[in-house]
């Protein structure tokens, strides 16, 4: 079982708004997850990141993969702090 550190979509029609999220690979977008580590608004200028870094941390100690897109979004939090 792989575990992915990804986006799931919130919010409503072309206003979205994302969680960041510890999912099993195989789940939907929207599906089951096994913790949120984070969120991610789009719609504020400039876009609002914020993420729980001991959650993320600890993902990734237990092998857990970011997708390209949260990788991004970790460094642009990162640099912003």
């Amino acid at each position: 079982m792989a575990v992915k550190i990804r986006l799931t979509r919130l919010g409503r029609k072309k206003h979205p708004f994302y969680r960041i999220i510890v999912a099993d690979s195989e789940r939907q977008r929207d599906g089951k997850f096994l913790d949120i580590v984070g969120t991610y608004d789009p719609m504020q200028n400039p876009a609002a990141i914020t993420i729980n870094n001991g959650k993320l941390q600890d993902w990734i100690g237990k092998g857990a993969q970011p997708s390209t897109t949260v990788k991004s979004l970790i460094a642009k939090a990162v640099s912003s702090e």
